[in-house]
């Protein structure tokens, strides 16, 4: 099994390490085990669900069923990215499943405040998520609470759209909030990340790249997370 540390780069006033996080949301879906088990070998630093409810967004994804049966295979951590409504009601199942992480959208649920404690509280790390037309003040009050905060670059529902570039805008802001305030929070960002964009996410503060559609299109999924890993690096370097 191939063991890749994330390299640690400056990112804003603190030291971040840079990791790929991509979406299982391309892979076939009568093979999400061996999926999980080839993003592993590949050297990725976690593996995203994204979890749909055909409410929050205009489609459907997988259910903590489908998450606990592949995390037997690998050992990288999971993160679930909770693209529903009312995610305070089924947050349980998904640590159940086997999830490290669970990131609630901020439009989501009434008492985020609440909620992400919940999540603490659960056993998972807490994260925030921001649809693009949400500003950066709206999670201003609970930045203290979470370990990390995904800053959408698509309008959330479906793989492979293009990126939105004036949410670097946003990164770099969220990244000015964090450092000001000293917290030890990372940035991730979410949508049309590829070895065009990347770049621009990084230097903007962000590091975690999430990628999807994107990593599966490289002749071998190492080949793509060593690329995109190193253009993130060069951008912050």
């Amino acid at each position: 099994m191939r063991t890749t540390i994330p390299t640690t780069t400056s990112v804003g006033a603190m030291s971040r390490p840079i990791a790929i996080a991509p979406s299982v949301l391309p892979a076939d879906f009568s093979a999400l085990g061996e999926a999980c088990l080839s993003l592993e070998k590949a050297g990725v630093d976690r593996i995203q669900w994204d979890v749909m409810d055909g409410v929050f967004v205009p489609n459907l994804t997988f259910g903590p069923d489908v998450i606990a049966a592949c995390r037997p295979h690998v050992t990288v951590p999971f993160e679930a990215h909770l693209m529903v409504v009312q995610p305070e009601l089924l947050m349980h199942t998904y640590v159940e499943a086997g999830c490290e992480i669970l990131i609630v959208h901020a439009e989501s649920t009434t008492h985020l405040h609440r909620t992400l404690a919940q999540v603490r509280a659960l056993g998972a790390s807490p994260a925030v998520a921001l649809n693009p037309a949400t500003p950066a003040s709206a999670i201003e009050h609970v930045l203290d609470l979470v370990d990390m905060v995904l800053v959408m670059t698509v309008n959330p529902g479906f793989g492979g759209q293009a990126y939105i570039s004036t949410m670097e805008a946003k990164v770099s802001e969220i990244r000015a909030m964090l450092d000001k305030r000293g917290l030890d929070v990372d940035i991730e960002v979410d949508g049309g990340i590829n070895a065009k964009t990347i770049e621009g996410a990084a230097s903007a503060g962000a590091n975690i790249l999430v990628s999807g559609s994107a990593l599966f299109k490289y002749p071998s999924l190492a080949e793509g997370v060593d690329d995109l890993r190193a253009l993130a690096q060069a951008a912050v370097s």
